[in-house]
């Protein structure tokens, strides 16, 4: 991982359980032969929104500390 500030850590450990959990809902949803059920498909849904929200802010901070 490369050298962050504190607050750039915690964005990217955050970014790392998000996907971690979004990829194991996904490959539980995968186990079965029918549709995941709406409330699976909602929650890897709103993970995806908060990753999104997450890599934006750092993308942010990324930036500010460049400047």
């Amino acid at each position: 991982m490369p050298h962050y500030s504190a607050p750039m850590n915690k964005l990217h450990a955050l970014l790392v359980r998000l996907k971690d959990r979004q990829r194991n809902l996904i490959l539980q949803a995968a186990e079965h032969d029918t549709m995941p059920a709406d409330s699976t498909l909602r929650r890897i849904a709103e993970l995806e929104n908060a990753i999104a929200a997450v890599e934006a802010v750092a993308g942010e901070e990324a930036a500010r500390t460049r400047a």
